[in-house]
């Protein structure tokens, strides 16, 4: 039973470390219990379930409100999005099973500390593939300094990495191992080595970025339609003049739940078209496309200042129930989004010519996939914009979380990342993944904000998820090597 307790203690300070409570010091600890479990249990069904029983209370701690979105905007009801939600966390338990049964084997030996910590990542970087991926362990040191060095090296995994290092050596100690096992953590001095962090600037160039605060449960009409794009129109208008002096390089407009067809509506399109030539700025617009076919497209369209579209980026990272129904769950629940049937995934990573410069936009859940993200930079875009509606989530946590998600992003690529969302949380993230201004949330408004292009491309743009790659072999040949001697 102390292993059990074990177990759920790790789980619930993961919970911990992230958004709502931000108790992020316990990073580097969390794990620890978990290790101290699978090490005394020599069962391996035992330590399957334990690791199990622990990913699940993670997985519904941490992400609580996807029953919120079921219930609320899915059109199900409370039991049938409980339901459902219960087989969501039981599903991604297993990644936390799969690495408790494993890591019992690795901690016999002195080996441990680093093989688990390679585990850990090999795994955790899994989760995207196989579903959905939420907020990493790595996720937690974005306001850490010294940790957020790796971030243009190896990524979020690599932070992820030296936290469950820390959480092997504390394991070995409460076990009361050798002491030389301790020495694995000797590579952690390495960290102030490493190049800093880049310094807080201003940037020299400009945007706005708006904040419309849609409702999500508007019943649209043609009327409501017309009068809410001649609203973001206005708006736009006050955050252009809201500063004395050039206009801004770009406007950017959020992923938003209203039907806004730049293509089929002549009527919207003039508006941006004008809109664009009047201010002598840019415009990236989140709207919905149409594929070939007809199914509808979640896609962003740049507008140069001479009013003329010049590119459009489709959606390629999809939102499980959220913009389509993933099998066999079709028949019994309802995507969030209104249009009619699934959303069709965009094809491939556009880079938009600015002026001199180029830029890089990906939608809402996308910034989930760091090696997807990642792709933008190293095509050469200068600068990342994330355009995302996170008023499905309510008042969460998952708004906090995503914002986290995201700074991780603008780290890993050392660029700008300028967040524009319906109704919060809308930020300018600099190249340290620093926060440089937020819009207060559920209000409209504009942010005027700073930034600057970078070209230089960091490690882990240029070469994406080497890291996890590098785990896994490690983690095998641990595993392996447990057999054989």
């Amino acid at each position: 039973m102390l292993n059990w307790l074990f177990a759920l203690t790790s789980a619930l300070l993961l919970i911990l470390t992230f958004p709502n409570w931000n108790v992020w010091w316990l990073a580097p600890a969390a794990m620890c219990p978990m290790l101290v479990a699978v090490a005394r249990e020599p069962r391996p069904f035992r330590r399957f379930l334990m690791g199990w029983s622990a990913g699940i209370v993670y997985w519904f701690g941490v992400c609580y409100w996807i029953q919120i979105v079921l219930a609320v905007h899915g059109n199900m009801g409370d039991f049938e999005a409980w339901a459902l939600f219960s087989l969501f966390c039981l599903a991604k338990g297993l990644h936390m099973a799969v690495f408790a049964l494993l890591a019992g084997i690795l901690m016999r030996r002195w080996w441990a500390v680093p093989c688990v910590a390679a585990l850990w990542v090999a795994i955790e970087a899994t989760h995207g593939a196989l579903g959905f991926a939420w907020l990493t362990l790595g996720n937690a040191g974005v306001g850490m300094s010294l940790p957020m060095r790796l971030a243009p090296i190896t990524g979020v995994y690599g932070i992820s990495f030296l936290f469950m290092l820390m959480s092997g050596a504390l394991a070995i100690a409460a076990l009361r191992r050798p002491s030389r096992e301790l020495a694995w953590l000797a590579p952690v001095l390495l960290l102030a080595v490493l190049p800093a962090l880049p310094g807080p600037n201003r940037g020299t160039d400009t945007a706005v970025l708006l904040q419309p605060n849609i409702s999500e449960t508007e019943d649209w009409t043609p009327a409501g339609v017309n009068e809410l794009q001649q609203r973001l129109v206005e708006l736009s208008l006050r955050g252009v003049l809201s500063q004395v002096g050039k206009p801004p390089s770009i406007i950017v407009w959020p992923e938003v739940p209203a039907p806004l067809y730049y293509y089929e509506d002549p009527r919207f399109r003039q508006y941006l078209d004008t809109l664009a030539r009047e201010i002598h700025s840019y415009l990236l617009v989140g709207i919905v496309a149409h594929a070939p076919g007809g199914a509808p497209l979640n896609s962003a369209v740049l507008v140069n200042s001479n009013g003329i579209a010049t590119t459009r980026y489709d959606k390629v990272n999809l939102v499980p129930f959220g913009e389509f129904v993933p099998w066999p769950f079709d028949s019994i629940a309802n995507k969030v989004s209104t249009e009619v049937g699934d959303f069709e995934a965009g094809k491939r990573v556009v880079v938009s010519p600015v002026d001199n410069h180029r830029i890089g936009t990906f939608i809402c859940y996308e910034s989930v996939f760091p090696n997807f993200v990642r792709k933008f930079a190293a095509n050469g875009a200068e600068v990342l914009f994330n355009i995302s509606n996170d008023g499905w989530f309510g008042k969460s946590a998952a708004r906090e979380q995503h914002l986290e998600i995201v700074r991780m992003r603008a780290a890993e690529n050392r660029r700008w990342i300028l967040r524009s969302t319906n109704d919060g949380i809308t930020a300018t993230i600099d190249a340290a993944g620093r926060l440089r201004g937020t819009l207060p949330t559920y209000t409209e408004g504009t942010s005027y904000t700073g930034f600057e292009y970078i070209k230089t491309k960091t490690i882990y743009t240029r070469f994406g998820d080497w890291f996890p790659f590098l785990c896994a072999t490690i983690a095998l040949m641990g595993l392996i090597a447990e057999k054989i001697l």
